[in-house]
């Protein structure tokens, strides 16, 4: 690595600013005499220049030719943006986002004004950097503050070189974290934009703190954090971590985030014990025996309370590394080495070809009572019927229909698995071969029988019928369909309605709705955007309003479906694949996936429904994306229908999209 000694540059910054500020710890007449405000404006200044001055032989100028104008919703620009010297040898360190427009060509500007085409050599998309390589020597690589000597509250200086490339733009703040981003960034209050992405953040020595690049917490991404630019959030990647990793970089070593490819019960920010319940089939946890319900309780020596550490400690770790678990199973403790693994494959999850029952009366006993058999699935094949309840599987006992699910989550299409059963009071038992998720929509699904609420077992004032309301404190309103005769003893779907652009749509999906809601038991609710016109901004938003219904009604989490047209459909898939916890599905009409999703650790699979106008301009693209969604081996149906103007899909449709929600809890 390289690095400059703390003692060299930096004893002799903070002696001057010492002399600029009596010390209340001497005595009157050892104090140094107070500088005016003035002296100490003009020597503030001249220390901040003073350290660009220093960086600046290191930083080069990046220019891109050709590539996509949009990325998402991301405008990339064509604009000169900032790199790093890492290396006398030509290697250039920036950030991935400059690329994100894939361009045909790459251009580096050296401070002398040297001008020369750039190799991409490799990539980091753990922590979105990537290295360049120009055919030129003796270059100065910038030199890096040991991460120990990083602490909050120091200056920060980002620097930049687009506009002149005589010297460096900058911007000053302070450090205001470090070990963000799940570990790896430091946070600063400096402006940070497209202006200086890739650029350094360097001290007021002139040492490097880190490359400035656009990040977010829980989106990899790789437009993840752009909209957050010149809000007082920057981020930046520590430097002496960049050289720890530079020698696999220069060797072309494309470097990944480390997996582990399990998900846990508790989620989120203050979420508790890392109780696993669900491993990847494949995954590096999987090959290295962890179970659904071990608890991990060590980390390469550290013990692990909660889920946030455990990710934490797993942020900072690239696919390749070797970890040391230990883990509490049952009664005894057992010990792992992972080789954590950069992707996780797709696998195609076991499908039974059974609906279980919804009623949380009906199950009185451990199992799983078949409310319907799928015509044609593997469980009819087998002989198992309507109201047989499912026991065991392979000798496992089964309590409820989450644990059937997760032992389906690892088996494969053409497995063979031993079922047994109770028929009434008889106990029996099949073998059933399981199969992959089918692509078509069930034909002949009949809608389960809702009972009629027992009085005063529902909440006084609960809303019930066509409502429109708004969040406490939010101007923003929305309005929802509630079956008047809801009953709180029922698992109810909940389709989450993303209109298109300029065009609500209320009344006819409504009309078309309300008739299946009440049939399957199905809660429509419908965000309205500001201005009619949605923005990558209002997840947040759609995700409180889940959550309101979640706590106002018994919600049915494998029924959440994110159904959008248009815009509102672009909008739905950002939503299920960044909130794979709360929406369980996808239906959307006539939109293409725009990038592809991140990789995930998410215990959820989700289910997707792409609709498509026959012989429309977004066909193909539906076609494409019902193409790249099988190849990630989710489970995804295509219906195109006829429509000869435009609007909400026409009846016929809208029923199947019915049958479809209806069926998402099927095993």
């Amino acid at each position: 690595m390289i690095f400059r000694s703390f003692t060299s540059v930096r004893y002799i910054v903070w002696a001057s600013l010492l002399v600029c500020f009596p010390c209340p710890y001497l005595g009157a007449d050892d104090a140094p005499a107070a500088l005016d405000r003035g002296e100490l404006e003009r020597l503030e200044e001249q220390a901040f220049q003073q350290a660009a001055a220093l960086a600046d032989p290191s930083i080069v100028r990046i220019e891109t030719v050709g590539g996509l104008d949009l990325v998402g919703e991301v405008l990339t620009g064509t604009g000169p943006t900032t790199g790093v010297v890492v290396s006398e040898d030509g290697y250039i360190i920036t950030s991935s986002f400059n690329f994100v427009s894939q361009p045909a060509s790459v251009l580096v500007q050296l401070p002398d004004e040297r001008r020369f085409p750039a190799e991409i050599v490799a990539q980091d998309t753990a922590r979105m950097l990537t290295l360049l390589k120009i055919e030129a020597d003796s270059l100065t690589p910038l030199e890096a503050v040991p991460k120990e000597e990083i602490f909050v509250g120091q200056w920060s200086i980002a620097l930049g070189r687009t506009y002149e490339n005589t010297f460096p733009n900058i911007s000053v703040g302070i450090i205001s974290a470090v070990g963000r981003i799940w570990g790896r960034a430091v946070q600063t209050d400096a402006k940070v934009s497209p202006v200086n992405y890739g650029g350094p953040l360097v001290d007021v020595t002139g040492l490097c703190l880190g490359i400035l690049v656009p990040l977010q917490p829980d989106d990899t991404g790789e437009t993840a954090g752009v909209d957050w630019y010149d809000g007082g959030i920057g981020f930046a990647i520590p430097m002496a971590d960049i050289y720890a990793v530079l020698d696999r970089l220069k060797n072309g070593e494309n470097l990944q985030p480390g997996l582990l490819g399990v998900g846990f019960v508790d989620q989120g920010p203050l979420a508790g014990e890392a109780k696993i319940q669900i491993v990847r089939p494949l995954s590096a946890a999987d090959q290295a025996g962890l179970k659904v319900d071990d608890v991990i309780i060590e980390f390469n020596g550290q013990p692990v309370e909660r889920v946030p550490l455990l990710r934490h400690l797993l942020g900072a770790l690239y696919a390749g590394d070797t970890v040391h678990l230990v883990v509490r199973r049952g009664e005894v403790t057992i010990e792992a080495d992972v080789t954590l693994s950069g992707d996780l494959q797709a696998v195609s999850i076991g499908f039974l070809g059974i609906l279980p029952q919804r009623m949380s009366i009906a199950e009185t006993e451990p199992g799983v009572t078949i409310r319907e058999v799928v015509p044609g699935g593997p469980a009819a094949t087998a002989g198992l019927m309507e109201n047989d309840r499912i026991i065991a599987v392979n000798g496992s006992d089964i309590l409820d229909a989450d644990q059937l699910r997760s032992r389906l989550a690892r088996a494969t299409g053409g497995e063979a698995l031993a079922i047994d059963f109770v028929r009434d009071g008889i106990p029996n038992s099949c073998e059933v071969m399981v199969s992959g998720y089918p692509a078509e929509v069930i034909a002949d699904l009949s809608s389960s029988e809702i009972p009629t609420p027992v009085e005063g077992s529902r909440p006084e004032g609960l809303a019930v019928g066509r409502i429109t309301e708004s969040l406490p404190g939010d101007e923003r309103r929305y309005w929802a369909y509630i079956p008047d005769q809801y009953n709180p003893e029922y698992e109810y779907g909940l389709v989450v309605w993303l209109h298109p652009d300029r065009e609500t749509m209320e009344a006819d999906v409504f009309q078309q709705w309300q008739l299946h809601c009440d049939r399957r038991g199905i809660i429509l609710l419908a965000p309205m955007a500001p201005d009619v016109a949605w923005s990558s901004d209002q997840g947040d938003y759609i995700g409180s309003l889940v959550e309101l219904f979640r706590t106002r009604y018994r919600i049915d989490p494998h029924r959440i479906v994110a159904h959008g047209m248009g815009q509102g459909g672009e909008l739905a898939f950002d939503l299920v694949f960044r909130h794979r916890d709360t929406f369980a599905a996808g239906m959307i009409i006539s939109a293409p996936m725009r990038q592809m999703p991140a990789e995930s650790e998410s215990r959820s699979v989700p289910q997707f429904l792409l609709l498509t106008v026959t012989g429309s301009p977004e066909a193909e693209l539906v076609n494409q994306t019902n193409t790249l969604l099988g190849e990630m081996q989710l489970p995804t149906s295509l219906v195109p229908f006829e429509q000869e103007l435009p609007g909400y899909p026409p009846e016929e449709t809208v029923e199947t999209m019915a049958r479809w929600v209806d069926s998402l809890d099927r095993i």
